[in-house]
């Protein structure tokens, strides 16, 4: 047991002084080492073969949460703290987020709308609240705008756009794709905040034709929350840019489009796991309640 501390430690303290602190001989902790490894080395090893793989999936964005409930949905037993303590031994982390920038602008002529949102980002069902944002993606041509639409029952990306220009026609297309992918009935809240690109006539008549209940937030609170929670939609957005593998280095607008793309609609959404979701995708948990409520009923 000596031994095993002495390697599981020994790229943070010097072996000889560990073997003097310990009361065994450096030159045994040697022998030690080239004798066959032990069950529990190899189980380490084993484990380890498969948090890199995990990881490899999921692009280096996993922390030890996530690949844990990664490898227990594979049918593999193992502590959280074991594995915690292996992913740190061996310098596996997740990607940290990147800081938020708010881009819309409050400042113009047209009507805005009250906060009827406040806050409530729990919602029972899907299109019964969705939220949308814009943010920015530099590449070598200039500033990439992305907007996005996300239903909070499952943090799905529902509807987005992409263009080199912030004018309303940005968020108009991300909010027609998430009309016509979800056709929702009448009665749905949606929530922005109070930028030009919301506001303008384009985006409220299509949102009054579809019968949907507008929400704004006060200017420069956009969906944020007195609490360490992250708001949903900066939430996404701070993950998308860590998590996007060129981010910051796209030399052209369209290879930072084909990479969001399949960001979106092929890992976010498909594949990556979210705490608040019981470390389920998106598609996974919208899936799973949604049989879960059919065989009720």
């Amino acid at each position: 047991m000596k031994f095993q501390f002495i390697a599981d430690h020994q790229q943070e303290f010097p072996v000889r002084r560990m073997c003097r602190v310990l009361g065994v001989s450096a030159s045994g902790f040697y022998a030690w080492q080239q004798r066959r490894p032990s069950a529990r080395k190899m189980a380490n090893d084993k484990l380890l073969s498969q948090i890199k793989q995990v990881q490899k999936e999921s692009r280096g964005t996993y922390g030890s949460p996530r690949v844990h409930a990664a490898l227990v949905q594979q049918g593999i037993s193992c502590g959280l703290h074991r594995l915690a303590r292996l992913m740190q031994q061996h310098g596996l982390r997740a990607k940290g987020k990147r800081r938020y920038k708010r881009t819309t602008n409050a400042v113009h002529a047209y009507p805005i709308a009250l906060n009827v949102l406040n806050r409530e980002f729990t919602t029972q069902a899907p299109n019964q609240k969705w939220v949308g944002d814009i943010t920015y993606i530099p590449t070598g041509e200039g500033w990439l705008y992305l907007a996005v639409v996300m239903d909070l029952y499952s943090r799905r990306v529902i509807g987005w756009a992409m263009t080199d220009h912030m004018k309303q026609e940005l968020t108009v297309t991300a909010l027609s794709m998430a009309l016509n992918r979800c056709r929702p009935k009448p009665g749905l809240l949606h929530h922005t905040d109070r930028g030009s690109q919301y506001a303008a006539t384009h985006y409220r008549t299509l949102l009054h034709q579809h019968q949907i209940q507008v929400s704004m937030s006060r200017s420069g609170n956009c969906m944020r929350t007195s609490s360490p929670i992250i708001a949903p939609m900066e939430s996404f957005f701070a993950t998308l840019k860590a998590e996007l593998g060129h981010y910051g280095w796209y030399r052209t607008r369209r290879q930072a489009r084909a990479e969001i793309f399949e960001y979106i609609e092929v890992f976010y959404n498909r594949q990556r796991r979210h705490s608040s979701l019981g470390y389920l995708s998106p598609l996974q948990f919208e899936q799973k309640n949604i049989t879960s409520f059919s065989t009720v009923h």
